[in-house]
């Protein structure tokens, strides 16, 4: 069982990294390969809404949404930490998961364990942990919480090591992701995935209909 955590903070070794360390460490422990891909140093641009990924199964600006797109379909569990900005998640991160979701319609992220992880000095905190969320809520994927918001406080890695509550959330996060990981696979085996329906749009988009 593999999860995919994604770092889409500018920095490499900032607050965003030690808390999906804490929470890395536990998957572990709890079973469950994680990897930390560090994407929020690239230069991701956001997108454009041609459709090109319909006709080619991958986004037409070929960067490391696409690298990360094959980990998407194979891993059990995804997650994406930012750092909060203007009270929302970093642009990088948003772009990344704009064209990610998007050119990877075609995966089926069915029961998939998602969780956002956030960061701050001091607040927006909230705000950004809920546009995070969206992109699990409307692909399917069973959202992992904790014990309190999945966030730590703190304008430094060394300040993130001092607050023992928002490490404390990120370890108790792991564990219920491991826990859902576990039991989403044993609910496959014994009653198979919920039956899908074929899609419907209310706002009557027709596939191949330019905007």
């Amino acid at each position: 069982m593999k999860a995919v955590l994604i770092n889409g903070s500018p920095r490499a070794k900032g607050c965003t990294f030690t808390a999906l360390t804490e929470l890395k460490n536990t998957l572990e422990q709890e079973g469950i390969e994680a990897e930390i891909v560090h994407v929020g140093n690239k230069d991701i641009r956001g997108c454009i809404a041609c459709r090109k990924c319909r006709q080619t199964g991958k986004c037409v600006f070929d960067d490391v949404v696409n690298e990360i797109a094959p980990k998407l379909k194979e891993c059990d569990a995804f997650v994406i930490g930012s750092p909060v900005y203007f009270a929302s998640p970093a642009g990088g991160a948003i772009s990344f998961l704009d064209r990610l979701f998007f050119s990877t319609f075609n995966v089926d992220k069915s029961m998939k364990v998602g969780a956002a992880v956030v960061t701050c000095r001091r607040g927006g905190n909230t705000a950004a942990f809920d546009v995070l969320n969206k992109y699990f809520a409307m692909n399917g994927m069973p959202i992992a919480t904790s014990q309190y918001w999945n966030m730590v406080y703190g304008s430094s890695a060394e300040e993130v090591l001092q607050d023992k509550e928002g490490l404390q959330t990120m370890r108790t996060l792991g564990r219920n992701m491991a826990f859902l990981v576990k039991s989403i696979a044993m609910g496959k085996e014994k009653l198979g995935l919920p039956e899908k329906e074929p899609l419907t749009f209310t706002n009557f988009y027709k596939p191949g209909i330019e905007d």
